[in-house]
Parts: structure tokens; C-alpha cells; sequence
């Protein structure tokens, strides 16, 4: 039988630029046959429904053991997904199973993708993520491959504002927090390894440690753009709160205590991120996303 993509993988990269997506979905049977042979290990089955940025294997190694085997386009950057997992060595994070292998595929131990910190609680889910998110935020390692935070968001920025022709009703928003980025990415930059997309969906349960985070896209610099996507953490529920805007605000300055963040720093990069996601969520049609989204952002 012919291999299927997972159907949220593929309509996900649906909506980013085909800059070989299309391709890779195209060989992935073949690529994920090939990874898993020159690690010696044996597919099980695809997790599903899975990412929308790579597709996810669990795999047993010749020894029997669990394991899973994660493969995502060059364009989501896998290989400084690599370094910063071999920087961390399994602290805080998952732990990769095959240091000194490029090939755009990741062997790493197998977590519990059913239980992540969502499931629990949202006092306690805050709670476990911020610390495990501590734990990562390390000095990056010498020679590292990935984006600083100005780089990053100045890319973003650049896709924000030529947005404003096509929505121009976000304008006022956008303005914000382009506004907020200048000022932030004007101080001194502060240098610490970052997961880049962390949020409660991110921190699965482990064997080894009771919490792990998945998924990176490191990015170097300051500890509250980390944090600032874990504040808008189950948004869906802020928005359907006649008290989101004070949970909010609320939400920003425990976890600024809690991390030793700054809060006006994190309020900043909150706006901006959420301002970004919202933007993006419209350019490609998910229009209730980035209504929520961008109502969050209009509180901060």
C-alpha cells in the first residue's frame, strides 16, 4: 500500500511557501524508510493525527527499545532542532538517540504524546511548563546554527507589514507591536538558548522525567520571548472568559515573577507574538485563529 502523509502535516504545509514541501511529502514514505535503515531500527506506525511541521514515528531500536523518529522539511530547520537537543542532553528537554546524524531526521526517546502538560489542571499545567522552561535556558552552545531573536522577528516583521495592504483593519495592531519590537530589540541582548515555540502542548510526559519539552525551534536570545507564548496558552478559553483581559494581565505578571522575567519585557514580546501569529493566521485563512488572536493582543 502506497504511504500517506498524515492528513494535518499535509494541509499544513498547504499553507507556507512551496519551497520544496511538496517534494518532501512526495518522497516521505521513501525518506522515512531510509532514516529508519540507517539507524537500524523498525517502524511501528506514524502517530496521528501528528505535527504540522514534521511527521512523528515510533519506531523500536535493535534492542527493543521504544524510541521515535521525527522527520520534518529543511525549511523547519530540523538540524538546529538537533543542536540545541544535543546542547541540552536530555535536560528539560527530550533527549536525542543519534548525536552526529544529518540527514533531516531526529531519533529520540519515546515520551507519551497523550499526556502533555494541558491535560492538566491550568494552575498546575503554568506551574510544571515555566518550570521546565527554566531548565532550558542555558548559554547557547559555541558555533550554534540557529536565529537570534532580532533576526527572527525582523523576518516577521517584514511579512507584518506588508500584510497591512491586504488587512488593513489589523493596522493599528501591527503598529503596536512593531513599536513594542523596536524598543525591546533595542536594549542590550541578553544571550540564552530558547525553545522558540514553547506552550503547554510542548511538555510531554516522560519515563525519565516526569516532564520533557518536545518540538524546538531554538532561537538565541531573551528568556521573555520564550516565555511569551506560554501566555497566551489556551487562548480559546481566555477569549470565551468575560474575565480573559484580567486573567490575562494577571497570567503576565505571575509569570514574570515566577522566571524572573521582567514584566514589561514579557507584556512586549506577548503583544508582538501574538500580533505576528494573528497576522499570519489570516494570511492563510484561518480566520477564528486569528480572530482570537488578535482580540487577545488588543488586552495587552
Amino acid at each position: 500500500m502506497a504511504f500517506e502523509p498524515p492528513q494535518r502535516l499535509v494541509n499544513a504545509l498547504g499553507e507556507v511557501r512551496d519551497d520544496g514541501a511538496s517534494a518532501w511529502l512526495a518522497r516521505l514514505g521513501v525518506l522515512l524508510d531510509e532514516a529508519a535503515a540507517r539507524r537500524g531500527v523498525t517502524v511501528e506506525r506514524v502517530h496521528l493525527p501528528g505535527g504540522r511541521s514534521s511527521l512523528v514515528a515510533q519506531v523500536r531500536t535493535a534492542d527493543g527499545s521504544p524510541a521515535i523518529l521525527k522527520l520534518a522539511p529543511e525549511r523547519f530547520r530540523p538540524e538546529a532542532e538537533r543542536a540545541a537537543l544535543t546542547h541540552w542532553d536530555g535536560f528539560g528537554a527530550v533527549r536525542l538517540l543519534d548525536a552526529g546524524t544529518t540527514d533531516g531526521a531526529l531519533l529520540l526517546e519515546r515520551l507519551h504524546p497523550e499526556v502533555s502538560v494541558r491535560t492538566l489542571p491550568e494552575a498546575k499545567a503554568l506551574l510544571e511548563a515555566a518550570g521546565t522552561l527554566r531548565r532550558l535556558w542555558v548559554d547557547p552552545p559555541a558555533g550554534r546554527n540557529c536565529e537570534t531573536v532580532p533576526e527572527r522577528t525582523g523576518r516577521q516583521a517584514t511579512a507584518m507589514r506588508a500584510s497591512v495592504d491586504t488587512f488593513p483593519d489589523v493596522a493599528p495592531l501591527v503598529d503596536a507591536a512593531l513599536a513594542a519590537r523596536d524598543e525591546l530589540v533595542a536594549a542590550p541582548p541578553e544571550l540564552r538558548l530558547l525553545h522558540g515555540t514553547f506552550r503547554q502542548s510542548k511538555v510531554l510526559s516522560g519515563e525519565r522525567i516526569p516532564w520533557l519539552a518536545v518540538g524546538p525551534d531554538p532561537v538565541v536570545g531573551e528568556c521573555a520571548f520564550d516565555l511569551a507564548r506560554l501566555v497566551r496558552d489556551r487562548v480559546e478559553d481566555l477569549i470565551g472568559s468575560p474575565s480573559g483581559p484580567a486573567i490575562t494581565r494577571r497570567r503576565v505578571k505571575k509569570l514574570a515573577e515566577s522566571l524572573d522575567v521582567e514584566q514589561e519585557r514579557l507584556r512586549g514580546w506577548t503583544l508582538f507574538r501574538a500580533v505576528e501569529s494573528g497576522v499570519r493566521a489570516l494570511r492563510v485563512g484561518r480566520e477564528r485563529d486569528a480572530e482570537n488572536l488578535l482580540e487577545f493582543a488588543g488586552w495587552l
